[in-house]
């Protein structure tokens, strides 16, 4: 989420100073290329919001998984060291 902020402050800000640069800020000069281009930036936003979410998401599942196995495998050594120990009381 952290990345998806980032791009859009960033989006923000350039669609901010286009704006300062082609009107000046006067309500009286925005025209319907001006609303197009703010739901196109809106779109392209969107877009790359959804291209990260799903990369992180990816990331976490794959950590998750890579959690599990690392936890998996924990307690399969914990279950041979007790079997060894065992034999090795049952010999003693």
């Amino acid at each position: 989420m952290r990345g998806l902020s980032i791009v859009g402050v960033i989006l923000l800000a350039i669609s901010g100073m286009l704006f300062y640069f082609t009107t000046d800020f006067a309500v009286e000069k925005i025209t319907m290329s001006h609303v197009m281009g703010m739901l196109g930036g809106i779109g392209i936003g969107l877009f790359i919001g959804g291209v990260i979410g799903y990369v992180s998401k990816g990331y976490a599942i794959k950590r998750e998984q890579e959690k599990k196995v690392i936890e998996r495998l924990k307690n399969d050594k914990y279950e041979l060291q007790q079997k060894v120990n065992q034999q090795k009381e049952d010999i003693a």
